[in-house]
């Protein structure tokens, strides 16, 4: 089910109100500036923001009074300015666990500097994200909407289909590959044979797909992927990018849930990318920044009471030696350790289970040999894992809700590489002991966990994921939907 939302309240009433309060000149916005404006305005449609939300049409008619002008304008540019800084939309409508720094500008200095000097034109568009994909996902914008789109040959809705199948669905499926150029012109049998299921696996490796030649939902969704479609997906992602602060960190690291990766910057310029797992979609991974302050190896893993109850406690009742055998440990509300075999596990349901549940570290522990720490209110932090060859699969939606990655080791190294004594010799030497080890980094490092369905293809273009939480269609309605405090009288 898509999320709902609400729109950022805009901040035009105060704004305006305060603005034309201490504006020196009875007239502010002059013929000028007004038709300044009225250009200036169109310029959001390249940040995929619709100019006719700030009272373009209005704007444009000759039977307003000066007074009139002057506070259309300025809601108009206040508000345009507010959305192109930190979002049309709020954030925390969308997902509640928000907690990004936002931007934060002086408008009512721009724009009265703006109309002394007659540069009302590019004064929104110092208000855009500088980073450089924003900046890419602007550029592929303009060229998507260059083309006439032409309309696709769709795939209808359906059951996987599968290798060796046969149906009117496989042949609209041979006919949009055709059309994808995946697929010769002559391959029209209906069929999914060899040939079929081959250009099926080259669009599903493109697309960062599991290469299995099944059309899938997510292979469905990669075939019938239109440029309008990939310009609505566009404009969802340049608002998110909207959301975040200016300034990510010159060291930080950026887990994109979509992508199913984590990657560590340093100066703007990405170090290395590292395979993630995510949480599945009944338990989706938190969107917010937060900041890394310590590591720990060899870690326990103080089971979170909602999967202690609702995974751990069916277990346990089913198998009560996979307490000791999985290296776990019960502890009362007082914290005192309590013998598993007095403990009567059918007893209990999810709703009174009384206990707390820890499991030591070894081979089986479910945070594997490293837990990166940024404490959060979710209780949502970077993990090794045991399961390391889930990391071979292409859609890794499968945690709980943390965010298990590969190669923890390194990514710790690069973490640590500002803090004294703990080199690549340290840290192999506390993860040999097998006990628990905290290393604290000398310096805080940013992290962002982040939801980008548009994301660099590496060479200079844009490359789309599949929207695996559903959350593309939340961003456009708000988009779409014209705020409720600038809407004509």
């Amino acid at each position: 089910m898509a999320d709902e939302v609400a729109i950022q309240p805009s901040l035009a009433p105060q704004a305006t109100s305060n603005f034309l309060s201490n504006a020196q000149a009875d007239q502010v916005w002059s013929d000028v500036n007004r038709a300044a404006l009225i250009a200036e305005l169109g310029t959001l449609s390249a940040h995929g923001l619709e100019p006719a939300h700030y009272h373009l049409a209005r704007l444009k008619t000759d039977d307003l009074t000066a007074a009139e002008r002057d506070q259309i304008a300025t809601d108009a540019w206040m508000s345009a300015a507010a959305h192109m800084l930190s979002g049309k939309l709020d954030p925390v409508s969308l997902k509640p666990e928000w907690t990004a720094d936002t931007r934060d500008a002086d408008f009512a200095t721009v724009l009265a500097y703006a109309l002394a000097t007659g540069t009302i034109s590019g004064s929104l568009e110092q208000f855009a994200p500088i980073q450089s994909d924003y900046t890419l996902l602007k550029a592929d914008l303009a060229r998507l909407r260059q083309h006439s789109a032409l309309p696709i040959a769709r795939v209808s809705e359906g059951d996987p289909l599968k290798p060796g199948m046969e149906s009117a669905r496989a042949r609209q499926v041979q006919v949009r590959l055709i059309e994808m150029g995946l697929l010769e012109a002559d391959t029209l049998s209906g069929q999914m044979d060899d040939t079929t299921v081959s250009a099926v696996k080259a669009l599903q490796a493109q697309e960062g797909l599991e290469e299995d030649g099944i059309v899938g939902a997510a292979t469905l969704r990669a075939l019938n992927r239109d440029d309008q479609t990939r310009i609505d997906q566009i404009r969802a992602n340049m608002e998110r990018w909207r959301w975040l602060p200016a300034d990510l960190g010159r060291r930080h690291v950026r887990a994109n849930i979509a992508g199913f990766d984590v990657t560590t910057y340093e100066d703007g310029v990405p170090q290395a990318i590292r395979a993630i797992i995510v949480g599945n979609p009944k338990r989706k991974t938190p969107i917010f920044s937060d900041q890394i302050d310590y590591i720990v190896f060899n870690p326990w893993w103080e089971t979170p009471s909602s999967i202690a109850r609702a995974d751990k406690l069916p277990l346990f009742q089913k198998d009560p030696g996979a307490v000791k055998r999985q290296g776990f440990e019960i502890r009362d509300s007082a914290g005192r350790v309590v013998p598993p075999s007095s403990v009567d596990w059918k007893s209990y349901t999810a709703s009174n289970f009384p206990y707390r549940i820890r499991q030591a570290p070894g081979p089986q522990n479910a945070l594997g040999q490293v837990k990166i720490m940024f404490p959060n209110a979710h209780n949502v932090y970077l993990h090794d894992t045991p399961n390391r060859d889930l990391f071979s699969l292409k859609q890794r939606a499968l945690s709980s809700g943390c965010v298990r990655t590969k190669d923890p080791i390194g990514l710790a190294e690069w973490l640590l590489s500002d803090t004294e004594g703990w080199d690549r010799a340290a840290i192999d030497q506390a993860v040999a002991t097998g006990k628990e080890t905290r290393a604290d980094l000398a310096e805080p490092v940013p992290v962002h966990i982040v939801y980008f369905t548009a994301v660099p293809n590496g060479c200079g273009g844009v490359r789309y994921l599949d929207d695996i939480y559903e959350r593309d269609s939340a961003v456009l309605t708000g988009l779409d939907t014209e705020p409720v405090a600038l809407k004509s009288e």
